[in-house]
């Protein structure tokens, strides 16, 4: 394996660079995102960070109105509700993350298969502070 274990902070530390990375395995090829410290094909642990691009179409989508602690502390609930869902990239990997650009209120007009771009939210203070991944709606 290289450089860096491949677990939730090392992928944190690589969202705060505002850099969408995912590892691949070098025995076989196959990549992951969220990245993984082991393949789950070959059960290789020789895996690098690549970077998953930030382009996609959305796949899936959901309306939020029951946030999570992390939601509501960003503004979001039952009054403001928020968009998650899933993006597959161009290179075929998919991930699930906050939509941004969409009208909550009328999901209706929200289209499986728009064209999204990874933005980089920055949510918190100080040490506190933390990188969020969201799409965007082209």
């Amino acid at each position: 394996m290289t450089e860096q274990r491949f677990n939730k902070a090392g992928f944190d530390e690589k969202l705060a660079s505002h850099k969408l990375m995912a590892s691949r395995c070098e025995e076989c090829g196959r990549m992951y995102l969220p990245p993984k410290p082991m393949c789950t094909n070959c059960y290789s642990d020789n895996l690098e960070w690549v970077e998953a691009g930030t382009n996609g179409t959305l796949e899936a989508f959901t309306i939020v109105y029951i946030a999570s602690t992390a939601m509501i502390e960003a503004g979001y609930g039952r009054e403001n509700p928020h968009c998650s869902g899933i993006v597959k990239l161009e290179n075929g990997l998919s991930i699930s993350a906050q939509i941004l650009g969409v009208n909550t209120a009328l999901p209706e007009t929200i289209k499986i298969g728009a064209p999204v771009e990874a933005v980089f939210l920055e949510r918190g203070e100080g040490e506190e502070k933390k990188t969020f991944l969201a799409f965007d709606v082209k």
